[in-house]
């Protein structure tokens, strides 16, 4: 029997409630520049301008300048926005994720905590109706944290008001758990929305709500 209730369930949103590929924008940005989609891939998506941008620490301009830099591209910031925002798919895999955190809410505290960039998280917003799930929408970019960093989960500890033994959290990302099974968070990697009911049965998670 554990000796915690759950409270709180922190969902990822990236391949979780919603699918991407940072290869849709390389490809397309590849036509702007003499630099192939993996090679742009590789410089960036994942570079240590891209980290201060979903930390906020540096705004949506400086990073375009950064970028156009970084891969002499030759086209403006209006048509840059649109590339780098169109990365993201909803799947059927999406659909059953957030139907079901839809329905946790009824008895759960529900946080959704991503690492993204303020023009990802506008998009997002506006063309993908989904996060009405949550009670509390954790970024990165407003947080000026990011994930693995302990301040991040600590920081979600607090706004959820839960212990990290009160928290269930999931994420497609090993290393993301790991940072949050460190401070005691009941942490398990996303593989699926059959495994995902299954790991919250195993934690005592009511799956039964009714939306």
């Amino acid at each position: 029997m554990r000796d915690h209730k759950i409270r709180g369930i922190i969902f990822d949103l990236g391949n979780v409630l919603l699918d991407f590929n940072h290869m849709i924008a390389a490809e397309k940005l590849s036509g702007f520049t003499d630099k192939k989609g993996k090679e742009i891939y590789d410089l960036f998506f994942d570079s240590q301008k891209t980290q201060l941008f979903e930390e906020g620490k540096i705004s949506a301009s400086e990073f375009f300048k950064g970028v156009k830099g970084m891969l002499n591209l030759k086209i403006p910031y209006e048509e840059f926005v649109p590339i780098w925002n169109g990365i993201f798919y909803f799947t059927d895999k999406n659909l059953q994720v957030y139907n079901l955190a839809r329905s946790l809410k009824t008895g759960y505290r529900l946080a959704l905590l991503t690492n993204i960039n303020f023009l990802h998280l506008e998009h997002v917003k506006k063309i993908f109706p989904i996060l009405d799930a949550f009670h509390n929408i954790l970024a990165s970019c407003e947080l000026g944290l990011r994930t693995p960093q302990p301040e991040i989960y600590q920081k979600a500890l607090e706004i959820l008001g839960t212990q990290a033994q009160e928290t269930f959290y999931t994420d497609d990302r090993i290393e993301l758990i790991s940072g949050a099974k460190k401070l005691g968070i009941n942490a398990v990697v996303f593989f699926g929305v059959e495994q995902l009911k299954k790991d919250f049965i195993a934690a005592g998670v009511n799956i039964n709500w009714q939306i």
